[in-house]
């Protein structure tokens, strides 16, 4: 019976570890996924305003499709410099691709960013964003335990117009199978159904992880611009004002083109979710990695294979991201 990893987080997967690094005084932050080996990685953006790095690079019909890290930050443009810090702490660790003898190694680090720029904290930082530190800092307090809610990433982040924040949750398929996903939530949407107390993503919820609150009626969805979305405030609605970053996570030995498939499964996820997704104000960006137990080479079966992993990792995101807004 499948049911969550020991931590219930993205890091029950064995070789992933997670590090924050929170400026308060910004109302900002950086949460690194590190995967020092490189694993094969895929990315899916689906959001009309997004803000992203090296995405490219992780395209199946590129030369690289794997990942070393990936980034995810507030700060919007700015917080883009994180994984320039993230690149060079991992480089100093002899971490990334050898491209010739005697020169520094090249991890790859892809990232995405969420808009948090209009919050309370102090952005009056000159020429001298702190992203490229925070990313630093992240890497140094990577571990397989980590904080959820307003930390790191989801420092600064709102969800419609409750507070939003970081999330994470994993299952265990058994056989050594195990999925997992880490997210940002900064959507316009709504994370909440017309109560304004139970999650839409209530049907995936594991033993009260975000409150255990199920529907008392119907709980009809016939609103297509929730009135706890930021849609309902047309100004606060802005291109690029809004996103929902994440990395979904596999214990499997997955190709780049079928992370990208996982990829796009989960972005599921976020959908049963939020509501709406996927808008033009949005970035929506899910990454997607995986290393571990070998699949059936081919055919049906390995199909069949990526499929469930995409349907768990959908559920996951699902999860994670109600509990990001629970401990925000």
């Amino acid at each position: 019976m499948p049911r969550p990893g020991p931590l219930n987080l993205i890091t029950d997967i064995p070789g992933i570890r997670v590090g924050h690094a929170t400026d308060e005084r910004a109302a900002s932050g950086v949460t690194t996924l590190l995967i020092e080996e490189g694993w094969a990685a895929g990315v899916d953006i689906r959001g009309g305003g997004p803000g992203v790095r090296e995405t490219a690079a992780l395209e199946p019909e590129n030369l690289v499709g794997r990942a070393h890290a990936i980034v995810l930050a507030g700060g919007s443009v700015f917080g883009l410099a994180a994984a320039d810090g993230v690149a060079a702490a991992l480089s100093q660790r002899g971490i990334g691709l050898a491209i010739r003898p005697g020169t520094p190694r090249v991890p790859i680090v892809p990232a995405a960013v969420l808009y948090d720029l209009a919050n309370d904290g102090d952005k009056n930082w000159g020429i001298l964003p702190p992203y490229r530190d925070l990313g630093i800092a992240s890497v140094d307090s990577a571990a397989r335990d980590f904080a959820l809610g307003s930390v790191g990433a989801g420092t600064g982040a709102m969800a419609g117009l409750v507070k939003g924040g970081l999330g994470s949750a994993s299952i265990d398929l058994g056989d050594g199978l195990i999925v997992g996903a880490l997210v940002a939530a900064n959507p316009v949407g709504s994370v909440l159904m017309p109560d304004a107390m139970t999650y839409w993503a209530w049907p995936f919820e594991f033993h009260g992880e975000y409150g255990g609150r199920v529907p008392a009626g119907p709980g009809a969805a016939h609103d297509p611009v929730p009135a706890d979305s930021r849609l309902a405030e047309r100004s606060r609605a802005e291109a690029g004002a809004n996103t929902t970053i994440a990395i979904v996570a596999a214990s499997a030995a997955l190709t780049t083109a079928e992370c990208k498939r996982v990829a796009m499964m989960a972005q599921d996820g976020l959908a049963r979710a939020i509501r709406p997704a996927h808008t033009p104000m949005d970035g929506d960006t899910i990454f997607a990695v995986a290393a571990g137990m070998t699949l059936p080479h081919a055919g049906p079966e390995r199909a069949w294979s990526v499929a469930q992993i995409g349907s768990a990792a959908a559920d996951c995101l699902a999860r994670a991201i109600a509990r990001s807004v629970h401990h925000a």
